[in-house]
């Protein structure tokens, strides 16, 4: 058990800091040194001085590249030739498909009905090649293992890999960098692959400073495997689609489980409200997912002092510009 009163999944976590700066190396320069910004507004509704890390100006939208960079710099020169195939809803197929491309690797993103039209439409822009026979996501991911079996390309989950959360860690060293008195980084959480290896870069060298995970209250995957001890089905139910993974991911949530210090729900309400609000406030249009952890704070669900030095991270930004324009109707207006 730990300190939460849940009990620890069996599988042992062995992703550590000396991967996460691997995977630093292997990326370079080839992707973003995303930016901080402050938000009087939102650290006076908050009653804490919070810093927004706007991961939704990463290449392709959001912070998925970072885990896709990293994966793609572990293959051998027989796997690049072989390829890559991935299941995803859209920031990861995109994230993908865009690393691929850059590395010249082939790339088959599997995705299925009901996905954003713009997400398929940007996966294919970077190169990859988007398959539409699956009904959903369970039936995505099989898919999608079964192609990699069959074809020999190299199946890349979306989040639970170790060179994926290390990769995603790499958001963890930057926060630490450039907000170095962090007290608390408040993460979206749908499959566990970013607030892993956030907690994993943090914890290692900042054991106080809080990790809070942010779900939707409809799709509480993370709560309920930590209360099982392993990973619980949750069907996608909620508006924020970046955070309907069909569960945590198992090897996720082994390196979650001991270094996470609460789990936070928030409503759709609060999250349609805090994506208008970061839009009219901070100018940042997010999509739902990547304000997830903001709806956390301006909802009072979660509360630090007035000197605590707050991280939110604003996980990504691609979202249908029908779907924002809805959100800043005035029946969402939070001005």
């Amino acid at each position: 058990m730990n300190e939460r009163g849940h009990t620890r999944p069996a599988r042992e976590a062995v992703v550590v800091i000396a991967d996460i700066l691997a995977a630093r190396r292997a990326i370079g320069d080839r992707l973003h040194r995303t930016p901080f910004f402050s938000s009087e507004r939102t650290s006076a509704r908050a009653g804490s001085r919070v810093m927004l890390k706007a991961e939704l100006l990463q290449r392709t939208g959001s912070f998925k590249p970072r885990g896709a960079l990293a994966k793609l710099a572990t293959l051998s020169r027989k796997e690049r030739r072989n390829g890559v195939v991935a299941a995803s809803s859209g920031n990861h197929a995109q994230a993908l498909a865009y690393c691929a491309r850059e590395l010249g690797i082939g790339c088959v993103a599997v995705m299925w009905e009901g996905v954003s039209p713009q997400k398929i439409a940007a996966t294919r822009s970077y190169g990859a090649t988007v398959d539409l026979e699956s009904a959903d996501g369970v039936e995505a991911l099989s898919r999608a293992r079964d192609l990699a079996e069959s074809t020999g390309m190299v199946f890349v989950h979306a989040y639970d890999d170790p060179a994926v959360i290390a990769g995603q860690g790499t958001l963890g060293l930057e926060i630490l960098e450039d907000v170095p008195d962090v007290d608390a980084i408040v993460v979206p959480v749908s499959g566990g692959g970013l607030i892993a290896g956030i907690a994993v870069a943090v914890k290692a060298s900042r054991a106080h400073t809080k990790i809070v995970a942010v779900e939707p209250e409809s799709s509480p995957s993370l709560a309920l495997a930590l209360a099982a001890g392993h990973p619980v089905p949750v069907p996608p139910a909620s508006i924020a689609d970046s955070l309907g993974a069909p569960s945590i991911g198992a090897f996720c949530l082994s390196v979650v489980a001991p270094l996470v210090d609460e789990v936070i729900h928030v409503t759709d309400d609060e999250i349609r409200r805090a994506t208008a609000w970061l839009y009219q406030s901070a100018k940042l249009a997010c999509e739902p997912a990547g304000a997830a952890s903001t709806a956390a704070l301006l909802s009072g669900r979660i509360r630090f002092s007035p000197t605590s030095n707050v991280v939110a991270v604003v996980s990504g930004g691609n979202i249908d510009p029908i779907e924002i324009a809805e959100l800043l109707a005035p029946a969402a207006s939070v001005s």
